[in-house]
């Protein structure tokens, strides 16, 4: 029997190949999205520097204590800015929380921009100038590269040109690095990321420090996402699932817990979100079994969401 594994695809064949090249990316992309949920970049457009440096700002920030961390906590909007502390999420129906303590960066505008009522201002740890400096860097990459990844779905889902990147400019896209402490005094029931679906169009994932991710496989078992350094994971969201009237779906995953209970994990993930007027509407090519989702808008659709994991009150 053949072992099932993520596929794994070079996105700069996309980017500097030839038609027949980007064709083919395209084809294989929509497998993997299609039968996965998931695909791996094995080479791309993010420098592998800057995600080496990232981790490192990031792996001092968490190391800091719980007291200065949580002067960066920040409530406006549920959470989408700064600091939010160990145990206060929770996957979607699940009365466990995950265990992990993350940063949100997001986009950021000016004062007279008729989104700045939906976005927060970043804020960003004191005496820590690397750290907005190198994740503003590569919060601009992560940005800039979803919407090349865009495109191609787009041509895979025969919509027009520009489509995606009409919805993702100035989108709600959020920036998330995650410290997984050791587990040895792991409430009973949690686990590093309990079983869930992405809320958003499509997650790019830095390939984290060490493994435990797995996505639900169609017989119902969990199948491994291993990655290499420097590569990217790519998955498709709930946004993305009614867009396409379920044609590419959210595919579930978690993060286990280590068989070594003392290990650390850091993942990096960038949730990429329309802008918040955007109406999350199931495209006419992928009518043909009928409607499935009923029209609804992105913000409205994040609020709700950020509501069923307990980032936001009801």
């Amino acid at each position: 029997m053949i072992k099932r594994q993520v596929p794994e695809l070079s996105l700069l064949s996309y980017v500097n190949g030839s038609s027949t090249e980007q064709a083919k990316f395209v084809d294989s992309l929509m497998y993997g999205l299609k039968d996965y949920g998931f695909i791996t970049l094995v080479d791309h457009t993010v420098d592998s520097k800057l995600c080496k440096k990232a981790y490192d700002v990031v792996h001092e920030f968490f190391q800091q204590p719980t007291s200065y961390k949580e002067k960066f906590v920040c409530l406006e909007g549920g959470g989408q800015r700064g600091f939010t502390a160990f145990g206060k999420e929770h996957a979607k129906d699940s009365k466990f929380p995950d265990l992990k303590e993350f940063w949100h960066v997001g986009r950021q505008v000016s004062d007279e921009h008729k989104f700045r009522k939906y976005y927060p201002k970043n804020v960003w740890p004191e005496g820590m100038p690397e750290f907005k400096e190198v994740l503003s860097k590569l919060y601009n990459s992560l940005d800039q590269t979803s919407v090349i990844l865009l495109e191609a779905i787009g041509k895979g889902l025969d919509v027009p040109e520009g489509y995606f990147k009409e919805m993702v400019t100035l989108g709600n896209s959020i920036l998330r690095p995650i410290h997984y402490p050791p587990t040895k005094n792991a409430p009973m029931g949690s686990v590093r990321a309990a079983a869930h679906e992405d809320i958003n169009l499509i997650t790019i994932l830095m390939g984290a420090t060490t493994s435990g991710l797995e996505l639900l496989d169609h017989d119902g078992t969990w199948l491994p996402v291993e990655t290499r350094e420097g590569e990217l994971i790519v998955d498709t969201g709930d946004m993305m699932e009614v867009i396409t009237n379920g044609v590419l779906k959210a595919t579930t995953h978690r993060v286990v817990n280590p068989d070594d209970s003392g290990t650390t994990r850091y993942s990096m993930p960038f949730f990429v979100h329309p802008h918040p007027e955007t109406l999350l509407d199931p495209l006419a090519s992928c009518r043909a079994g009928g409607l499935k989702y009923q029209p609804i808008n992105s913000h409205e659709f994040l609020l709700q969401r950020i509501r069923e994991i307990g980032l936001m009150k009801a």
